[in-house]
């Protein structure tokens, strides 16, 4: 009997995780062919994305490489880009990575699936504000992170040693903003030390929020206890202010009145990214995300799943749509891997159950607030160095298990053993 041929585009949390899983179970029983797609040679955890964009982490050392993690799990992977999918025979075009402003463009490559999993993630929504798109970077993925790290590394070597000021404005107050701002400025706290002790003064940030107050999935006493901390590190917050256009010197809000700044980050909102532009007659909700069935399958091809941010679900268990965040991602990519036997061999799956274990929010070295699901101990809260703990905990919880347990404890160890004696920002 030939293996199902499954292909995964995407190798965010869901896209690496289902093909780890299905490669170490029934890759090596030759029961499945996995094949892998990314535009990037490898993973990293997107809610670190801050942290490269700030500086107070590098992303060459807390990164997957993908052909590695392939040999290891018994998948192929193929960095490329997703151009196309024939749904009437079942083939995916792909552009090689390193051929796609190449003239004259390559031939595309073509890949037959039995089972063809979408887990292309989101991207930040503009609602269309002019000007969003020329001015504003994003930390959307890697390459948007390093894009704003460099920026930020140029403007900040130019005012290190002159008196200038340094202008920043963050909009969308949801949990990317909120840690984007505190990384910020400990990115900035800690530059100071090395030549510059006046920077964190000539610093200014300000984050930009239309609703009435910041993180709105948390309760109300973790939204104004992290207004209040951003305050106190001389953010600029701003509530309910809207957007209304974006230009090269700042943002122009409702009413006229302007912010200035020389860096300008759009961090609002979700939508299904621009690849799902290509992939004709499939439902999609009004952000641009594949409509899916509870058993994960596009409504309108059962040999396609999607799963992810890329997804639209409502949970059957509470009626409420299943949220755009790494741990619905990491639970539909467990939820497939169990029952693979299933949706393979074209059964239905039973139906996904969002399970709520709760939601963290770390503010650099400064603060944190955490809330635990029913299923995580009964429920509860957490603050402070707790909170922040708890935030680092679930990357571990990641690594271990793309890595497993010896590899994830070692590579523990020899992250931390690279904090004893690295900088805590980048230099270079």
């Amino acid at each position: 009997m030939s293996p199902t041929r499954i292909v995964i585009v995407g190798g965010g949390i869901s896209g690496i995780d289902l093909a780890t899983r299905i490669g170490r179970s029934h890759g090596r029983r030759g029961r499945a062919a996995v094949t892998l797609i990314d535009r990037n040679l490898a993973h990293v955890w997107k809610p670190m994305l801050h942290t490269f964009a700030a500086g107070t982490a590098r992303p060459d050392r807390e990164q997957v490489d993908f052909l590695a993690q392939a040999k290891r799990n018994q998948f192929t992977f193929i960095p490329g880009y997703l151009d196309g999918i024939d749904r009437a025979t079942r083939t995916v075009s792909i552009t090689p990575l390193g051929h796609r402003d190449a003239s004259p463009p390559p031939p595309p490559l073509h890949l037959n699936y039995d089972r063809l999993v979408l887990a292309v993630g989101s991207r930040t929504n503009d609602f269309g504000t002019p000007g969003v798109t020329e001015n504003c970077l994003t930390i959307d993925g890697l390459e948007g992170a390093q894009a704003l790290h460099e920026r930020l590394r140029q403007l900040a070597l130019a005012a290190f040693r002159r008196e200038e000021e340094l202008n920043l404005a963050i909009v969308g107050g949801g949990a990317t903003g909120v840690e984007l701002a505190a990384e910020l400025k400990h990115a900035v706290d800690r530059l100071a030390a090395y030549g510059s002790p006046s920077l964190p003064r000539r610093f200014r940030l300000a984050l930009i929020e239309s609703g009435p107050r910041l993180l709105p999935a948390f309760p109300d006493h973790v939204s104004k206890a992290a207004a209040d901390t951003l305050r106190k590190l001389d953010v600029d917050v701003r509530l309910g202010a809207k957007v209304t256009s974006a230009d090269a010197g700042g943002f122009t809000l409702d009413g006229g009145s302007r912010i200035e700044a020389s860096i300008k980050i759009w961090a609002a909102g979700v939508r299904g990214p621009d690849v799902l532009d290509r992939v004709e007659g499939l439902e999609r909700s009004r952000t641009g995300q594949l409509m899916v069935t509870p058993s994960l399958r596009t409504t309108k091809d059962p040999t396609i799943l999607a799963i992810g941010d890329c997804a639209s679900l409502m949970d059957p268990g509470t009626g409420r749509s299943v949220p755009a965040t790494a741990q619905a991602a990491a639970q539909e990519s467990q939820h497939l891997a169990r029952h693979f036997e299933a949706w393979q061999g074209g059964d239905e799956a039973p139906p996904f159950r969002f399970r709520e274990r709760g939601m963290i929010v770390s503010l650099a070295d400064y603060n944190g607030w955490g809330t635990l699901g029913r299923v995580t101990f009964g429920g509860g809260h957490l603050k402070g160095l707790s909170a922040r703990a708890a935030h680092a905990l679930l990357y571990r919880q990641h690594q271990f298990g793309l890595f497993g347990p010896m590899r994830g404890a070692l590579t523990w160890l020899v992250d931390g053993l690279d904090r004893l004696i690295s900088p805590p920002v980048r230099l270079d």
